[in-house]
């Protein structure tokens, strides 16, 4: 029986369509907001319970590594038992975790209560909502994700500022309560206007193991490998570059901020272009874009240079965030997509896990140049991976 035949048709201009598209931006933009202004409570936790930057950092480190590898369990249980549950079960976690954050007296329990809490949030709240969206459109589908996923890019923009501002007048205990009560309320507001595709009303989505023994799968998942264990040294490592090189502090954190802003053009207009061009070429493209942005990081002499590898970066960046989820659509159909997305995205786990510090141990031994040439080779690499995508049976989608 062909897809066409098993899958109920998607009426793109469904009002339920539009509103799980602002949940799934409503959460997004919370659960990446909140993880991604760790930094701003850096120093001050540091401080008061007098742990090493290591220690410290590694709060954000088991943090990405639970939600990356936590969303192949959300997003087969979103397959299961739709959207709204698994929101409600995000926004109890990260309220719960950010609210015990607040009272910890040793970096250890930072591990535990942000680590699980923060991380089963954004498990709950990203890969469980691109499968929701990318089951709700055809037409469209890249667009749609791009709209989505662009919350991260807002988030981002948006609340650490805030974060800043209220540890300023607060302290960093009041602030995760504050963060703990409106993460809560926001995701539970996007559980309120999410609806399940009707492509969830199937049953059991099908064989996972179907999928991950296609040729398709294989070159997704060693390129996102290789493309997380480069691109993470943008996040950790470009502010303190800059500062070495002489940029002011705020300045230099702005970079990332810059990354952040231009990954929702990315999102957006390349999600545009891809409903023209094809999504696999695009998505192929931005990976191109992402590896050949590091030879701009390694030649810039300058803060202009470094905005300028700020914006590429950030726009091929979005625009893999964007399209993924989409290109798993088209290759493997959306029915079960969100069990596929989450068994993909481990490969972000394990970048993220063991990308920064390699990256850091090359820094120390040899300097910036040499860890930002290898992470440039590394990207190539997992563009080449690319290239057979789409070719000899690659798109072959899931057997039914």
């Amino acid at each position: 029986m062909s897809r066409a035949a098993t899958e109920p048709q998607v009426e793109p201009f469904d009002p339920r369509a539009k509103r799980t598209v602002g949940g799934a931006f409503l959460a997004m933009f919370t659960v990446f907001g909140v993880a991604y202004s760790f930094g701003v409570f850096f120093d001050p936790m540091a401080a008061e319970l007098g742990a090493s930057r290591s220690a410290t950092s590694a709060v954000f480190s088991i943090t990405a590594f639970a939600y990356f590898s936590l969303g192949m369990v959300s997003g087969r249980l979103v397959d299961r038992v739709g959207p709204r549950r698994v929101l409600v079960a995000g926004a109890m976690a990260m309220g719960i975790g950010l609210a015990l954050t607040s009272r910890v007296e040793a970096m250890w329990m930072g591990y535990i209560t942000y680590g699980a809490g923060v991380g089963i949030g954004v498990a709950c709240g990203y890969v469980p909502m691109v499968a929701v969206v990318g089951g709700w459109f055809d037409r469209g589908r890249a667009f749609a994700l791009g709209v989505a996923v662009a919350g991260i890019g807002l988030g981002t923009l948006v609340v650490p500022p805030i974060g800043a501002a209220l540890v300023d007048a607060h302290g960093w205990r009041t602030t995760y309560v504050i963060f703990a009560t409106g993460s809560a309320l926001a995701m539970l507001l996007a559980a309120t206007i999410t609806s399940p595709p009707p492509v969830m009303a199937l049953g059991d989505p099908p064989s996972l193991s179907a999928s991950v023994r296609t040729p398709a799968f294989a070159c997704l998942y060693a390129s996102g490998l290789l493309m997380s264990l480069a691109m993470f040294q943008v996040f950790v490592y470009l502010v303190p570059f800059a500062e070495d090189e002489g940029v002011q502090r705020v300045p230099a954190a702005a970079l990332v901020g810059i990354v952040g802003g231009a990954s929702i053009v990315g999102r957006l207009g390349l999600g545009f272009v891809a409903e023209r061009m094809g999504r696999v070429r695009v998505y192929r493209a931005c990976f191109f874009v992402m590896a050949a942005s590091f030879g701009l990081w390694l030649l810039a002499d300058g803060y202009p240079a470094l905005v300028s590898f700020a914006v590429i970066f950030g726009v091929g960046y979005g625009g893999f965030i964007a399209l993924s989820p989409a290109v798993v659509a088209e290759l493997f159909g959306p029915t079960g997509m969100g069990s596929v997305v989450g068994t993909l995205y481990t490969s972000a786990a394990i970048g993220g896990l063991f990308g920064p510090p390699l990256a850091g141990a090359v820094i120390d031994a040899a300097g910036y140049p040499t860890a930002i040439t290898a992470s440039m080779v590394i990207a190539l690499a997992a563009w080449a991976v690319l290239i057979p995508l789409g070719r000899n049976g690659t798109e072959v989608r899931r057997p039914s």
